[in-house]
Order: structure tokens, then C-alpha cells, then sequence
């Protein structure tokens, strides 16, 4: 009955090993990623919303940035940064 026991604990470990590298290693790289995208970004990038709209950076604070949406100077609207899920460099926009 003993060798029954070990082999069920080593299925267990076995089986939340296999969890973590599937679910929630990738999980923490695409939150380390996001995070590294929220702090690149600079006054004059491009930017989608996580509501699907595109606007420009004109300007940021630490936890919230000012976006300008369209052609309209008057469109401008603040958010934290949490809500923005594409970040385009101004340098690479500008040089297509």
C-alpha cells in the first residue's frame, strides 16, 4: 500500500508541474511583457485602446496618459495606462 501512496503524491507533483508551465508560466511572461510596453512608452506614440481606439500619446503621468483621438484637437481623453494594448513607437509611425 505504501508504493500506491508515493505513486499518487509523484502523479500530483507530476500533474501541477505540467499546470504550471502551461498555464500560468506564459500567463507571467505576457504580464512581464505588457508591463515592459506600459513603461517604453513616450509622449507622441501611437496607441489602440483596450476598447479598439486609436489615438496618440500628448501626454503621461505616472499612472494615467492623455490621448488625442482623430484629426480633432479637442478629442483628447485621460486614461491609465492599463487600458492601452498596442503601443506603436512615434519613430517607426513616422517612417512609413
Amino acid at each position: 500500500m505504501q508504493n500506491g501512496s508515493v505513486l499518487m503524491i509523484v502523479y500530483i507533483v507530476a500533474l501541477f508541474g505540467i499546470m504550471y508551465l502551461l498555464i500560468m508560466r506564459p500567463q507571467k511572461k505576457e504580464q512581464k511583457r505588457l508591463q515592459a510596453m506600459l513603461n517604453d512608452m513616450e509622449v507622441g506614440d501611437s496607441v489602440v485602446t483596450t476598447s479598439g481606439f486609436y489615438g496618440v500619446i500628448i501626454d503621461m503621468t505616472e499612472e494615467d496618459v492623455i490621448v488625442q483621438f482623430g484629426n480633432n484637437k479637442n478629442c483628447r481623453i485621460p486614461m491609465r495606462k492599463q487600458a492601452i494594448a498596442e503601443v506603436e513607437k512615434a519613430s517607426s509611425a513616422t517612417a512609413e
